[in-house]
């Protein structure tokens, strides 16, 4: 059968609400902690590129808490009807840096609902907008691709991780960055990120439960490292920045992120040739 599109939860499209929180100088330390020395440089009180994705995550109580380690009813999402959830992708349009003491408002704005049945089963896709203002205005606009799926079953996890690379993208690369994502580096981004999804940290749950092949890399560390990767190759910060996830990439296994030779493509490879993220920019300078 060919995939089918359907438009529920109309009446979500178009909500907005709003969260407050602060580049803190804790926070900044911390995120450099996890990343460096695999960040873009960056001036003086100038926070690194993808601190935005720790600012104002869902908080719940424990009590309010799914299986998956989700807040079970986060009232900015629609209440989708399947278990989960995971970050597909996503397209950043970065007009400023933060800055350590930023005090950062962020606009949210349910954009798109899409429910699709296919031959794979089914998948709800939910693209949430996000802007991010400081006293300087406007910083950062971002679009959050997230998709939700059926409940696992032993082995689902694992099958994409070993799809063939993407020979579009496997080409000469020019910068190169690689590292072995531990499972504490995961610990310390889902820790900075208030992130209790399980598949992270909890190796049974992820394994047995949602079928991985081990703890799942999160997508926004990814995309964190390319986003870098990109300013460090241009010596700039690019203007737009998309990125789509490919395959689940898992910890303790290599993880290399290349630039391509053109200076606008970017990708995170597995040892075994698999492509896990691919990204690309919109050349210019952000301001």
């Amino acid at each position: 059968m060919d995939a089918t599109e359907q438009k529920p939860f109309a009446e979500w499209i178009g909500r907005q609400s709003e969260s407050f929180d602060v580049v803190s100088e804790r926070l900044v330390r911390s995120f450099k902690a996890i990343f460096e020395p695999n960040l873009a440089p960056s001036a003086a009180r100038q926070a690194p590129l993808g601190i935005h994705w720790c600012l104002s995550p869902a908080i719940a109580g424990m009590d309010q808490l799914g299986a998956d380690g989700h807040p079970a009813k986060n009232l900015s999402l629609p209440p989708v009807p399947l278990p989960r959830r995971m970050w597909a992708g996503g397209e950043l349009r970065v007009l400023d840096a933060f800055r350590v003491g930023d005090e950062v408002r962020r606009v949210s704005t349910i954009r798109d609902i899409v429910r699709k049945q296919g031959r794979s089963g089914e998948l709800w896709f939910v693209a949430v907008g996000h802007d991010y203002h400081s006293d300087r205005g406007l910083v950062l606009s971002e679009r959050q691709d997230i998709v939700y799926r059926e409940a696992a079953t032993p082995g689902d996890g694992a099958r994409p991780n070993n799809a063939p690379a993407v020979p579009t993208i496997i080409q000469p690369a020019g910068k190169v960055w690689s590292l072995v994502p531990s499972p504490t580096l995961l610990f310390r981004y889902s820790a900075i990120t208030f992130n209790g999804h399980r598949i992270h940290y909890d190796l049974p749950y992820a394994t047995k439960a949602e079928g991985y092949e081990g703890l799942v890399v999160h997508g926004p560390l990814q995309a964190t490292l390319l986003l870098n990767l990109a300013a460090s190759q241009r010596a700039d910060i690019p203007l737009t920045f998309r990125y789509r996830g490919v395959a689940p990439a898992i910890a303790d296994r290599e993880l290399t992120f290349r630039a391509g030779m053109d200076g606008q493509r970017f990708w995170a490879q597995g040892g075994n040739g698999a492509v896990h993220m691919e990204a690309d920019i919109d050349q210019g300078p952000a301001r």
